[in-house]
């Protein structure tokens, strides 16, 4: 569906260079990154990053409320808006993948100061706030087993683990984080698998499912009829967005220390697509047949496997063991998306300093191109979990997660208007990106209106009749007046900065010859390997 085109030079109009979005001078002036994540690396990385808890767990209440049929739809459209929103990014960030990169990088060089500003920092806190929640949500599914550990001690372990494996070269943190995602990939695929068994009566019980949980494929909520039908995908639809937040801006994070970003990203981005949409939909269609929507476990408040559909189709069906294979795997999928989180917080925080935003102190690097002052205070970050060992304390941390709430539709919103002043920039200087997808900037557009949509639409249910508190007003729209707060403060204080800049003034030469300097070098090094490992490279395209 997407081209490359290779082997075509970068059209560049002009010679000059503008004052802004000069970050890549400032990176040169420090020590940095390294480009040790392969392709096969970022790919699961980024696929990893997104199949989570919600997919394992989460997905149960969705399931009960809007039935099997709103629930594969909702996961259906979701896969469309991710891919505009991935093959989006990826044409910015195949452009120039230099040290620092991700979309706030980009806002701050292709639209303005002050979104870049605002972004940067959304990504910082949101992933950093969410580090802790993966944790806490960790050591809730310890708890599936029986124990007498105090949950502290599960935080502790947690959060020492994640936080060295931080601190490693990029090249091993990337390795790790390869096979704790491909543990999450194998046990998806085992479980569609099982599924399908299942569906045909394979099971201990020999109970054939069939599409029997479908005569009620679609439920009411909260009101009757038509309306209420509307109002269940509603829910679904908007509940169902949380399980695939930042997998496509995770890829563009690791663009900056990725090995031959010119050819890979476009290659990790396509294969993320499929696999995003083979696990996702799939799953969905899968948890319809195998589970009841009616099903009590699937709204209980346990946070663990208990609550998980395929726990309790297995259950159903009479298999034995395989509900805590799944409960380990639900702890794995919670322990590595901390793992990603906190990286992404880190490298946020180090783009920020990259591009002016932050202080200079957090763009230094180690010799193996850790920027090891942005990890170390992104590292405080998972000290939030703690709050969760005292019931007044959770209160508070509650309060922390919902400013991120909406930090995943905001961030599609920014990376498209960014996709969008990217392409005007291009036309306007008669510039050719190296990475074009064919189905830019119509999906683009697909993906805006639905991401607004569904920002606006995220806490639809607290305008019904006698459904209104402020609390739960806030949980859902907080995060709103956060962004814009920090938007519009960067805005009032760099007052003679335009709100967007230019098209023809956009900078798009400096720091390209480098990249295409270093792809040349790549392209150059595969050749002289020559043709001896072809076999065994098409062979991993099924594992990459």
């Amino acid at each position: 569906m997407d081209t490359l085109m290779k082997d075509k030079p970068v059209g560049i109009s002009r010679t000059s260079t503008c004052s802004h979005g000069d970050v890549e001078t400032i990176a040169r002036q420090r020590t940095i990154t390294k480009r040790g994540i392969k392709s096969r690396h970022a790919q699961m990385i980024a696929i990893g990053g997104t199949i989570g808890t919600g997919l394992f767990v989460g997905s149960g209440q969705a399931l009960a409320i809007a039935g099997p049929a709103f629930l594969l739809l909702a996961y259906i459209i979701m896969s469309a808006v991710v891919y505009g929103v991935v093959t989006a990014l990826m044409e910015v960030s195949t452009y120039l993948p230099v040290s620092g990169s991700s979309s706030a990088f980009y806002a701050t060089k292709y639209v303005s100061k002050s979104l870049g500003f605002a972004m940067g920092y959304l990504y910082f806190y949101s992933f950093g706030i969410l580090v802790a929640y993966e944790i806490t949500a960790a050591a809730i599914v310890i708890n599936y087993w029986p124990n007498n550990v105090h949950i502290a001690v599960w935080l502790t372990i947690m959060i020492v683990v994640i936080i060295v494996l931080n601190f490693m070269p990029v090249s091993l943190y990337a390795e790790i984080e390869f096979w704790f995602a491909s543990v999450k990939v194998i046990l998806i695929v085992g479980l569609l698998i099982l599924s399908f068994i299942l569906f045909w009566g394979g099971g201990p019980s020999r109970d054939r499912l069939g599409f029997r949980y479908w005569e009620n494929a679609t439920k009411a909520y909260i009101v009757p009829g038509a309306g209420g039908r509307f109002t269940a995908f509603l829910y679904a639809w908007a509940f169902s967005s949380f399980s695939f937040f930042f997998g496509p801006e995770l890829i563009v994070f690791t663009a900056g220390e990725m090995q031959n970003p010119r050819k890979n990203l476009p290659i990790a981005s396509r294969r993320f697509s499929y696999r995003l949409f083979g696990f996702y939909i799939l799953s969905a269609l899968a948890i319809g047949v195998i589970c009841d929507s009616n099903a009590p476990n699937l709204t209980s408040a346990s946070g663990n496997a208990n609550a998980s559909p395929w726990v309790i189709a297995i259950r159903n069906a009479g298999i034995p063991i395989l509900d805590s294979i799944i409960n380990g795997g639900v702890l794995i999928s919670a322990w590595s998306a901390g793992n990603a989180f906190l990286y992404m917080s880190s490298r946020a925080l180090y783009s920020l300093a990259v591009s002016g935003n932050a202080p200079k102190i957090f763009a230094k690097c180690t010799s193996y191109g850790l920027p090891v002052y942005a990890v170390g205070a992104s590292s405080l970050f998972p000290l939030l979990a703690y709050l969760n060992c005292a019931a007044d304390s959770s209160v508070v941390f509650n309060w922390f997660i919902n400013l991120t709430n909406t930090a995943g539709f905001t961030s599609w919103i920014c990376c498209i208007i960014v996709f969008l002043r990217f392409r005007k920039a291009c036309a306007a200087q008669n510039v050719l990106p190296p990475y074009r997808s064919v189905t830019q900037p119509y999906a683009s557009w697909f993906a805006l209106f639905f991401v607004i949509m569904l920002l606006l639409v995220n806490g639809f249910t607290v305008f019904f009749p006698g459904r209104f508190t402020a609390s739960q007003f806030l949980t859902s729209y907080i995060g709103i007046p956060i962004f814009l707060g920090i938007y519009l403060t960067h805005r009032i204080v760099f007052r003679k900065e335009p709100w967007a800049y230019p098209p023809s003034e956009i900078d798009l030469v400096t720091g390209v010859h480098e990249i295409e300097a270093d792809a040349a070098r790549w392209k150059e090094a595969e050749e002289k390997r020559g043709e001896n490992n072809k076999w065994w490279a098409k062979l991993a395209v099924l594992w990459e």
